[in-house]
């Protein structure tokens, strides 16, 4: 009789070890899976967030000078325009090309540098990305390949000893 007690008790003492290592082995998948449903609520909470922005209360969209164009913050340029219609980045450019050292034309790596940024690829695309978006809504011109210039834009405000 003691062997098969001897048998039993190696047997709990196996399947005590399973347990413990399949409540280790449990314990780990529920800890990734808590980190996996709390990047889920802030992917959604973010789709959220993204689709309320545009669909804002009307009293607080304010409408750009003209028509931009859908998903853009680059609206096409009418007659009149300020670059003030411009988000900031934009302006920051234009103002660069409209500069001394940008009456020539620039490129992309020449207007980085001017813009105080790494004149790294990422960088460099990045700008030659809003430079042509630019050219498409008409506030510069290409004069050669890779080369950019900016549209004489009306200035902001008046300049000192200006009567309007």
């Amino acid at each position: 009789m003691a062997s098969v007690l001897g048998l039993l008790e190696a047997r709990e003492k196996r399947f005590r070890e399973e347990i413990a290592r399949l409540q280790e082995e449990a314990q780990r998948v529920q800890a990734v899976l808590g980190e996996a449903e709390r990047e889920l609520q802030r992917l959604a909470d973010a789709r959220v967030t993204v689709t309320e922005v545009p669909a804002g209360p009307p009293s607080m969209v304010t409408e750009p000078t003209g028509s931009a164009v859908t998903g853009s913050t680059v609206p096409r340029r009418e007659t009149g325009m300020a670059a003030t219609a411009l988000a900031p980045d934009y302006q920051r450019i234009l103002s660069v090309l409209e500069s001394e050292a940008g009456r020539e034309g620039m490129r992309c790596r020449q207007l980085a540098v001017a813009l105080g940024l790494e004149a790294i690829p990422a960088k460099v695309e990045g700008l030659r990305s809003k430079a042509k978006r630019l050219v498409e809504r008409g506030w510069a011109l290409p004069v050669r390949p890779g080369v950019f210039i900016a549209l004489a834009v009306p200035a902001v405000c008046s300049r000192p000893g200006d009567r309007s």
